[in-house]
């Protein structure tokens, strides 16, 4: 590690050593382990999302989210422990990320003391987060009236859950998981799934004017089947029903699941074999999804942190100035604060095409253009250009078979920024088709969900 570095990082030593951590396993744990202890991280995981916060009343936590449109990518549930989900450490990894790309800091992986530093500071960084975040809720009056004694109860609660997230992260990272999925990815594509379950199958009653109906759709459509058999009019309102889940949005969430899938299983094998005279033969995959969902997960941390600040301003007293009109301008629903004016309400999906086409085609235009650019951004940030996989595999004496050494870095050069451009331009067009069908959840948590049983299974396949 650099000296300037190693300084920036030895200040948190102290406060890294006594975040919560996971003892490396020694051998390769057995996979029947590996799977209970996924079944345990996913089940706290489900508890915790659904424990109310203590101190919180509410009522006063009834009004309008201004998460609401973020919950889905961040595995969160308001007004639970797990209010926060797994933002922090996911906003704490990409930092780490992004200032080790960038050289701001300088680790080297094949040190062991290097590795543990930076992840020991990657924790820190995260709790101090969630510590921001916390308090940030409390002190902005996302709960209403609370006192000090409740508000520093509430923030220690969310603290406290963000440390169950980032020692679950460490179980998967030291080899207790299943392999193929961290346990961010896991745990939001149990937070979509879960929604998914719950709107497809729930047996809650609403009364809709038409009599009651259950919330889950599935269920609702047998009932009508089955009770007033006969009624075609009555069954097809049902399908197409508005406030509640419909068939439609049923329908589209299992084609997007389906497309994704799809989409992350297209690939492109390269041939290599060794130089060493073994005659060693293997392949390298140059997927179509090259940053598989990453572009979206960017695209859409820009959004939430630019719905944050220009609702921050909307609702300040500089809420007429014309810079933050232009930033955004809120109307309260019953949900949740919805753009209604200003970049905010373009980066928004719409509601409905024919009803403001200027504004699904401003919107698909800077979903693709920001997916497209982000994706071969992070294949710079993220160490897997073409210069850094070709640098990898001279260092494993892989080359292409019956060509000069540099064909290797030309070829690379070809297929990867292609295949990054190309895939960022698949995930936004699929996630503005989720969007805009009205998919269960949003059409980035459906994505980031079936990506990650997409690995998971792939992995668990691939198991001895």
């Amino acid at each position: 590690m650099a000296r300037g570095s190693f300084a920036l990082l030895d200040l948190i030593r102290p406060l890294a050593s006594l975040m919560p951590a996971v003892r490396r396993a020694d051998r390769a744990v057995p996979f029947h382990r590996r799977a209970l202890y996924t079944g345990i991280s996913v089940s706290v995981f489900l508890v915790c999302s659904h424990l109310p916060l203590y101190g919180v009343r509410y009522a006063s936590s009834g009004g309008a989210d201004p998460l609401y449109w973020v919950r889905s990518i961040l595995a969160s549930n308001r007004g639970t422990l797990m209010e926060l989900g797994v933002g922090p450490v996911v906003t704490a990894g990409t930092v780490m990320q992004l200032a080790t790309a960038s050289r701001l800091l300088r680790v080297d992986h094949n040190v062991r003391a290097d590795r543990e530093l930076a992840d020991g500071a990657r924790k820190v960084l995260a709790m101090a987060i969630a510590l921001g975040e916390a308090a940030a809720h409390v002190l902005l009056g996302a709960y209403g009236p609370v006192g000090s004694l409740n508000g520093a109860l509430i923030v220690l609660q969310l603290v406290s859950a963000s440390a169950v997230v980032v020692f679950l992260e460490d179980l998967f990272d030291k080899g207790y998981g299943l392999r193929g999925s961290s346990a961010i990815a896991l745990l939001s594509a149990t937070s979509t799934c879960g929604k998914v379950f719950w709107q497809a199958f729930s047996p809650v009653t609403v009364n809709t004017g038409r009599g009651p109906e259950f919330e889950g759709i599935v269920l609702a459509v047998v009932y009508q089947a089955v009770a007033r058999a006969g009624k075609a009019r009555a069954l097809v309102g049902t399908l197409l029903r508005r406030h509640l889940p419909n068939a439609v949005s049923l329908l589209a969430t299992c084609l997007v699941m389906l497309a994704a899938v799809f989409l992350e299983g297209v690939q492109m094998l390269l041939p290599l074999q060794s130089r060493d005279g073994r005659g060693r033969r293997a392949t390298f995959p140059i997927k179509l999804l090259y940053t598989s969902t990453m572009p979206i997960v960017l695209h859409s941390a820009a959004v939430t942190a630019l719905y944050l600040v220009s609702q921050l301003l909307h609702y300040s007293r500089f809420g007429g100035a014309v810079l933050v009109r232009l930033l955004g301008v809120w109307k309260e629903a019953s949900h949740a604060a919805v753009p209604v004016g200003g970049l905010a309400y373009y980066v928004t999906p719409p509601s409905s095409v024919a009803a403001d086409p200027l504004h699904a085609l401003v919107y698909t235009v800077l979903l693709l253009a920001s997916c497209a650019l982000l994706s071969q951004a992070w294949v710079i940030a993220s160490e897997s250009s073409a210069r850094d996989v070709a640098r990898r595999l001279q260092d494993q004496r892989l080359a292409l078979p019956g060509r000069r050494d540099g064909a290797t870095h030309s070829l690379l050069s070809r297929y990867i920024p292609t295949a990054a451009a190309l895939g960022g331009l698949c995930v936004g067009a699929l996630t503005i088709f989720a969007d805009m069908t009205g998919v269960i959840g949003t059409g980035t948590g459906v994505m980031l969900a079936a990506t990650a049983v997409y690995n998971l299974v792939n992995s668990v396949e691939k198991e001895d």
